[in-house]
């Protein structure tokens, strides 16, 4: 293996367990996601308000104390200015009135005694009129009826305005009763500092509420996903056939109603598994017994249509030709039941897990021969299988298994019946195919089911109903399968799969009876 390919692999193998992981940690994920999500929105809520309303507060209360010192300077010294002042008195009041508390820029601006527009700064033109939005200075300049409610012509205006990313606040009033308009320029640069730090602790702060409500939501979902990883353990358990499983249950929530809902279940099932189990063990039991008791007599009943057979083969002709049919069918019928009672013990050895292989290395080939030998099919079997297929099985069980299916094919199918032997990896296959009309879609998948008879109008026919499920078991015994299917060529075709060498299977039997005593219950 080249290192590159190793590489490929080990990404691939980090990516699978990065993958499960995520899966396996999946409710926990989103019950912290779910967590931060709502500790985000409430705390980016919370702080967003509180941001909002120390802005309003602080500004508003710079804006109120400047707006009233510009007020009160404008009464105290702009109104003290002649109605046509000149620009060296608007320049004197306008620095004036910059050197009060809130320390704001000053611009005044009238009309001389020739009627020109004069301004007075308070810095040397640093605050000029093209300074003040338009729309205030509209605002100022304009004159507001008198009323009740409204006793001056002229009220305060103001802006808030940003300058070369610097916020100001702008403010302008006219003196009442004829004089000069002033404006008042504040930068909020103080207070726009004094915001960003508030912002920046309500973001601190917002980013330790979210790590807290993460460390919050990692304690409430290891508590809450507790009980259910305990639940998916027992459910496990559960399904691997421990139906003494059963959880400690301690609380009174959801959970805790859930756990006795799951031991109740549990009771019930293993309750009526081992109602199940004892009725189909009597079952099992009563059909060995009486498969066991009816071997006593018919072993007596067997002698004796033994010696009757011999009768009826004798060239003597003892046996009086009337009663011959009769004696006939009392010895095939026999025969039949013997058959039926050896088939029904090894049914119920199967059912019972007591079958256990004896292994042994033999031929295929030789195997077969033997087999078909044994019951002179010689001459109605073509068997084509290559010597030296070599296998390690059970002898015994392979030539039950052989019996079946070769007689199975010469009874139903007819000859000849063609016998095939191939390899296919660690398996080994061996087809039988017969030359008879096959077997019908319908009947395909009932085959191998026990006591089935393909024609219900035959129900007594030769054979027991059972050869072929004994041989299926006798299969999956071995590790292997037996399929059956129609020839595109005509006739059915049965294909045995076992696996070479079953020794393997036979180790994991024996370590499946060692007893476990290391089982606990989950709680």
């Amino acid at each position: 293996m080249t290192e590159e390919g190793g590489g490929r692999r080990g990404w691939a193998a980090a990516r699978r367990a990065v993958t499960a992981g995520l899966r396996l940690t999946s409710l926990r994920l989103r019950l912290v996601v779910v967590f931060g999500l709502v500790a985000l929105t409430a705390a980016v809520s919370a702080s967003g308000i509180a941001y909002w309303l120390n802005r309003e507060a602080v500004l508003t209360r710079t804006q109120d104390a400047v707006l009233g010192d510009f007020q009160q300077e404008m009464q105290n010294r702009a109104s003290a200015l002649p109605v046509h002042p000149t620009q060296d008195e608007l320049q004197h009041t306008a620095a004036q009135m910059a050197t009060s508390s809130q320390r704001f820029s000053v611009l005044l601006v009238a009309e001389d005694e020739n009627g020109r527009t004069v301004t007075g700064n308070s810095e040397l033109d640093a605050f000029t009129l093209e300074d003040v939005p338009k729309s205030l200075r509209n605002a100022v300049n304009k004159k507001q009826p008198v009323s009740s409610n409204n006793k001056h012509a002229y009220h305060l205006y103001w802006q808030r305005i940003v300058d070369g990313d610097q916020p100001y606040l702008v403010g302008g009033a006219k003196v009442i009763g004829g004089g000069p308009t002033g404006y008042m320029l504040k930068s909020l640069e103080p207070e726009a500092k004094d915001l960003n730090s508030l912002a920046w602790s309500l973001g601190i702060a917002t980013g330790l509420a979210l790590i807290g409500s993460a460390l919050l939501a990692q304690a409430a979902a290891t508590t809450v996903l507790k009980p259910v990883h305990r639940l998916g353990i027992a459910a496990r358990r559960l399904g691997e056939g421990k139906l003494d499983t059963r959880l400690r249950v301690s609380g009174t929530d959801e959970l805790a109603d859930l756990s006795r809902t799951f031991n109740r279940t549990a009771e019930s099932l293993e309750k009526r598994v081992a109602d199940m189990s004892a009725r189909d063990e009597a079952s099992r039991r009563f059909v060995a017994d009486m498969s066991h008791e009816l071997r006593t007599p018919l072993t007596a009943i067997t002698a004796v249509t033994e010696v009757l057979e011999e009768e009826l083969d004798a060239e003597t002709g003892s046996v009086d030709p009337m009663i011959e049919p009769a004696v006939r069918l009392v010895v095939s019928e026999t025969r039949r039941l013997g058959d039926l009672v050896e088939n029904l013990m090894e049914v119920t050895r199967f059912d019972a897990g007591t079958a256990r292989l004896v292994l042994d290395t033999v031929d295929i080939a030789d195997q077969i021969t033997a087999c078909i030998d044994a019951r002179a099919w010689l001459d109605a079997v073509d068997l084509v299988a290559q010597r030296g297929i070599m296998a390690h099985l059970d002898p015994r069980r392979l030539d039950v298994i052989l019996a079946n299916l070769i007689g199975n094919a010469l009874k139903h199918g007819g000859s000849p019946v063609r016998v095939s032997v191939r390899e296919e990896g660690d398996d080994l296959l061996i087809a039988v195919r017969d030359h008879g009309p096959g077997i019908p879609e319908d009947v395909l998948p009932h085959v191998f089911d026990r006591f089935y008879k393909a024609s219900a109008s035959r129900p007594r026919s030769e054979g027991s109903g059972l050869g072929l499920s004994i041989a299926l078991e006798n299969a999956h015994i071995h590790g292997g399968g037996i399929t059956a299917a129609n020839s595109p060529d005509g006739g059915a075709v049965f294909t045995l799969r076992l696996p070479r060498d079953a020794s393997p299977l036979l180790d994991e039997d024996r370590r499946d009876s060692t007893p476990d005593s290391t089982e606990e219950n989950a709680g």
